[in-house]
């Protein structure tokens, strides 16, 4: 890998871990296009390693959030009087939300890392969770705030985050499309959303870190693994205050047609030759 190949891989990551439009996806694509070898185990690292940037990011843009969550979930663990307030509920809410993917990721972390990384798995994920967002979109009630979130809510929102370790269906299009179709509203969904990504995302980063630092130091490179996690990092949040303003007032249709026009050139690609699956 060279240094300008981190960096476009780092902006990819940067601009598409937060849209619902599959960083995974997009950035095996983008390995595939460079002549990278799919089935090589510093390039898997690599690109778990780089989202760390990102949602590095999201903490900080959520800084305030996340400690006044964090905080009443200390105090209420200690003090029964204080786990009446939202804060406390919340805080337990994204724990049992994060608590799926991390079993799953565990369980079938070797299939996710060989069988799931084929090239048609990002073009078939990108277009059926189209569909999924679609009906979100179309009967997603979208009324209620982020007050209103239970256990439940994440749990269940947690849950189809599992469906994102395919690629092409991405994390956050499947818990924003979860989120709207338990009724929340699209900046609440949004919101969740970060919020349960951010312990899946760092928890994996760091595992690859630790687990496969060697395979990263004979392959792609260390200097170019921290390379694109800072650029992810300094995109990735300029990424997110664009979301939350884009959210607000529009719905999933741009992501949409978007997703179903790459899934569709992709697998022309792969049809054709032009490109190998893995």
């Amino acid at each position: 890998m060279q240094w300008w190949q981190a960096i476009i891989l780092g902006i990819i990551e940067g601009v598409t871990e937060f849209l619902p439009v599959s960083s995974t996806g997009h950035l095996t694509i983008a390995q595939k296009l460079m002549g990278m070898s799919l089935e090589d185990q510093s390039l898997l690292a690599f690109t778990a390693v780089i989202q760390i940037g990102a949602i590095i990011a999201a903490i900080i843009y959520f800084w305030d959030d996340i400690w006044r969550v964090l905080g009443a979930w200390w105090v209420g663990l200690w003090a029964a009087e204080k786990r009446k307030k939202f804060d406390y509920k919340y805080g337990w809410a994204i724990i049992i939300g994060s608590v799926p993917i991390a079993v799953v990721g565990l369980l079938f972390k070797d299939e996710i890392e060989t069988v799931l990384r084929s090239l048609w798995f990002v073009a078939i994920g990108l277009i059926v969770w189209s569909g999924v967002m679609w009906l979100a979109d179309r009967y997603g009630k979208a009324t209620r705030p982020e007050k209103s979130t239970t256990w439940k809510d994440a749990l269940i929102i947690g849950a189809v985050q599992v469906l994102s370790l395919i690629p092409g269906v991405s994390r956050s299009g499947a818990t924003m499309s979860a989120g709207l179709l338990r009724g929340f509203d699209r900046v609440a969904a949004t919101k969740l959303s970060f919020f349960l990504g951010i312990p899946a995302l760092v928890a994996a980063g760091t595992l690859q870190a630790v687990t496969q630092y060697q395979h990263i130091a004979d392959g792609v490179g260390w200097f170019n693994t921290l390379l694109a996690t800072v650029v992810s990092f300094l995109v990735g949040y300029a990424a997110i205050a664009w979301l939350l303003k884009f959210v607000a007032s529009n719905d999933f249709s741009l992501f949409i047609w978007y997703r179903l026009g790459l899934g569709a050139v992709l697998i022309g690609l792969l049809v054709t030759g032009v490109l190998a699956a893995v």
